[in-house]
């Protein structure tokens, strides 16, 4: 039996949060699992991590595999660290000093990064902004110079009955008035 170290999903739909456990790796994702190291909330601000680090280190130095985000948060939490400084034998309070200072180096690490991707995103929501009020701006130019036209097709509608009339050839008026007194015409016939 290998055993691996990966998450298995808890919560209801669409919020999870995720248990890190340790499990033969035949069996399904959410399957029983053999121990339970700790949990991983991915939705709260900061986010929350909370593992056993000697269990872990346990299951690591038992030759238990890892998921690539169960490797994620171990490295980010410094329990790989903390193993691999553990493996090569040095004290118990060097290991402590060693593993704070890498904590503190990752941390800074991750917040400037966060911060970077807040600058960016703002400034990605600024142009788009920018481009959609221009956009509305060209709609509503469009919108108004078409409200013009259809002023400008209804005037010249209404003149247009009265532009055709003064317009008529005298052909035009002739062959109306012979229509007229043909009818005329034949109401007296009959």
């Amino acid at each position: 039996m290998s055993a691996t170290i990966r998450l298995t999903r808890m919560g209801r739909k669409k919020h999870p949060f995720y248990r890190l456990v340790v499990l033969d790796s035949r069996e399904r994702r959410d399957g029983d699992y053999i121990d339970k190291l700790g949990h991983y909330n991915p939705f709260v601000e900061p986010r929350e991590v909370k593992i056993d680090h000697d269990r872990a280190i346990e299951w690591l130095e038992k030759g238990a595999g890892m998921s690539d985000t169960a490797r994620s948060l171990l490295r980010n939490e410094g329990i790989l660290y903390r193993w691999h400084l553990r493996k090569s034998g040095l004290p118990v309070a060097e290991i402590e000093s060693k593993v704070e200072e890498y904590r503190a180096r990752h941390s800074s690490r991750l917040e400037a990064t966060r911060q970077k991707l807040s600058e960016s995103h703002s400034a990605e929501a600024k142009k788009r902004e920018e481009a959609e009020k221009a956009y509305l701006k060209a709609k509503l130019a469009k919108a108004e110079g078409a409200e013009e036209g259809k002023e400008a097709q209804a005037a010249e509608a209404e003149d247009k009955p009265a532009a055709e009339a003064a317009e008529a050839s005298p052909e035009a008026e002739a062959q109306d008035a012979e229509a007229t007194t043909d009818e005329a015409e034949g109401t007296d016939a009959s």
